[in-house]
């Protein structure tokens, strides 16, 4: 089985910062990629900032220069650093990460539960 666990939400006032982690364990033999989206109430879910396997890093235009994505392969784990944060960044922000379980198997998606960030005054 494969576990994705985020972590790392809570309440911050505005221009504040997080470090929103995701770490993936179980039968785990090739990350391919992994990102963020976040799901505001009322609203579709959206894309925040993805990793490709070579490192490429691609954001959306809102949280372009304020936030980062890296990732620490030795650990399965992807964070997302999010800095001077406003109240439209107030979300459920969920991990995603592809990867392949063995040698001969095609790669899939696999979510977590999601992580509250809040911004507020």
């Amino acid at each position: 089985q494969v576990q994705v666990v985020e972590s790392g939400g809570g309440l911050v006032q505005p221009g504040g910062s997080l470090r929103l982690s995701c770490a993936a364990s179980g039968s785990i033999f090739v990350i391919n990629g992994a990102g963020w989206y976040r799901q505001a109430p009322g609203k579709e879910r959206e894309f925040v900032a993805r990793m490709f396997s070579g490192g490429t890093t691609t954001y959306a235009e809102s949280v372009k220069g304020r936030f980062t994505i890296s990732r620490d392969n030795a650990k399965n784990t992807v964070y997302l650093q999010m800095n001077n944060l406003n109240v439209e960044d107030t979300a459920v922000y969920y991990c995603n990460v592809r990867l392949t379980t063995s040698q001969v198997t095609t790669y899939q998606d696999y979510w977590g539960r999601g992580t509250q960030v809040t911004v507020s005054s």
